[in-house]
């Protein structure tokens, strides 16, 4: 079995799309995977109906956390090891809207790898990096026309025409992520890395999701698997850092936290991906342009090496 866990925190709005995006209705290829999806509610003020979440379908279960730390950290690690599947799908942020393909392949990648590691592409909705549109008006409603208007629910892969912008510098599939808005392991490769380390305790986690990132790459037992294509979109919600002004946003707190936990500054892990699944004809202007901005960000940080 599959589990994917998703962290939900004050954003009941985001929360329908990302659960009907891990629905069987959505998810292509799903309807004879076995898969649960885990909702977890991080001690929202506004929490999920958990009807609503069952109404998703008998896959889907809700957990509210009480006392919750406004790191997820904790939350997270608890549901990966309750959860049923051996193979587990997770997203520290369920803001993200998944692409169809995302449980399909990860399944394969499952089936084809001893230990894989599975990253995803994180895109943020709109046409730019949220932080900088939002100054130029784009909010909750103008997001709610633009999904309406890409028929995203029929065919998800519609959703890269509702999108301009990675949701940072990595340039997509071929550049160098820093993290993944879902990324995939097995539960026995997950407790052996701890899973999240509980020592960010930073609103939203801090760097956590960018902390596991690295330390799976630095793993060289994992095999790191990106689903070419495939991506999760990031809604609008006023997340503490996608949300706000550059000038203030937290990152430097966050950055001082990784520090005085890992003794270091926090730096990518330069590792090229097995690359599994295809580019979507919706995605090859987006494909095109990580080429070619991937490569180049690829030569100024190896010297030359990707070429």
């Amino acid at each position: 079995m599959l589990s994917v866990v998703v962290n939900f925190f004050n954003n009941p709005r985001e929360a329908r799309n990302t659960l009907h995006s891990l629905t069987l209705a959505y998810q292509r290829g799903a309807r004879d995977a076995d898969y649960e999806v885990i909702a977890i509610d991080n001690g929202s003020t506004q929490p999920l109906s958990e009807d609503a979440v069952r109404a998703f379908g008998p896959q889907f279960s809700y957990r509210y956390v009480r006392d919750a730390a406004v790191s997820p950290a904790a939350a997270l690690n608890q549901a990966c090891r309750e959860a049923r599947g051996d193979e587990l799908l997770v997203m520290i942020d369920g803001a993200h809207i998944l692409s169809p393909g995302i449980l399909q392949l990860a399944a394969t990648a499952f089936r084809a790898f001893p230990s894989p590691f599975v990253a995803t592409v994180p895109f943020h909705l709109g046409p730019k990096q949220q932080y900088d549109s939002m100054l130029e008006g784009y909010n909750q409603a103008v997001e709610d026309r633009l999904l309406e208007s890409s028929g995203w629910k029929q065919d998800g892969y519609q959703l890269y025409g509702a999108t301009q912008a990675f949701s940072d510098t990595s340039q997509g599939w071929f550049g160098i992520l820093f993290e993944s808005g879902c990324f995939g392991l097995r539960k026995v490769d997950f407790l052996a890395l701890d899973g999240f380390d509980e020592r960010f305790r930073s609103p939203g986690g801090g760097l956590v999701n960018l902390d596991i990132f690295r330390r799976a790459l630095e793993s060289p037992r994992l095999q790191y698997v990106m689903l070419l294509g495939e991506g999760t979109f990031h809604q609008f919600h006023g997340g503490i850092t996608t949300n706000v002004p550059r000038e203030r946003q937290a990152l430097r707190d966050f950055h001082d936290e990784y520090e005085r936990i890992r003794g270091t500054p926090y730096q990518q892990v330069l590792r090229r991906p097995c690359f599994l699944g295809e580019i979507p004809h919706e995605a090859r202007h987006i494909a095109k342009y990580s080429a070619v901005t991937g490569f180049e960000l690829w030569d100024r940080r190896s010297g030359g090496a990707a070429k």
